[in-house]
């Protein structure tokens, strides 16, 4: 999927099939890895999923009360980001450029973030938003070098149109702490035509990402 000699984008996406539990242990190794970097890191998921990233990040010896209480971990589970229970891509935007902006302002290196995509859409579940927001989102890396992060799709929330647009429009795949690959499916917003997301390549390459790992 990309040569590995490549430097890997910023802006990543982890798509998986299974208990979101699974890849716990890895988020956790990156995001003490980028806590390491001097990076405030910013986890976005349900309490049950906040409270596991606590357990694993306590596993690899990062001191997690200590980090929040310094502000260098973040943990949410409260979802401020939505307006009357609905996903609203400017409100989630605008809490990324606010989060950006504090952590520079704050003396750290930069920002890195992972969210899952089905928890930041709400109970509304507006779908519809998930590709705008994603343009919007890229762009926002392009122009801000200080940013990383992990966009988490769960095929078993998600529909199979969302999954198959959200590889589109990352430029990097994460697979696990030691490996992320360039997306070779990646399409910039300007070249992007309707219909790209029913390419039967898209649904090979899932197939092959959504293999268990273990």
């Amino acid at each position: 999927m990309g040569s590995l000699m490549e430097p890997v984008p910023r802006h990543q996406c982890l798509i998986y099939d299974g208990p979101p539990s699974r890849h716990l242990k890895a988020l956790a190794a990156v995001t003490r890895d980028k806590l390491a970097q001097n990076r405030r890191c910013l986890y976005l998921n349900s309490k049950p999923m906040v409270a596991g990233m606590r357990s694993y990040l306590a596993a690899t010896d990062v001191d997690v009360e200590k980090a929040i209480r310094t502000g260098k971990l973040v943990l949410v589970s409260e979802q401020r980001h939505l307006v009357n229970g609905r996903f609203d891509v400017g409100q989630m935007m605008l809490m990324l450029e606010q989060a950006l902006a504090a952590a520079l302002r704050d003396g750290y290196a930069g920002l890195w973030a992972t969210g899952d995509m089905t928890w930041e859409m709400g109970p509304e579940r507006d779908f519809l938003k998930l590709v705008e927001y994603e343009w919007r989102l890229e762009k926002f890396f392009a122009g801000h070098p200080e940013l990383g992060g992990i966009c988490q799709y769960h095929a078993g929330t998600l529909p199979r149109e969302m999954i198959r647009q959200g590889l589109i429009v990352h430029p990097s795949i994460f697979v696990n702490e030691t490996l992320s690959l360039i997306n070779p499916h990646y399409v910039r917003q300007e070249t992007f035509n309707p219909g790209m997301e029913k390419n039967p390549k898209l649904e090979t390459a899932l197939t092959q990402l959504l293999q268990p790992q273990d």
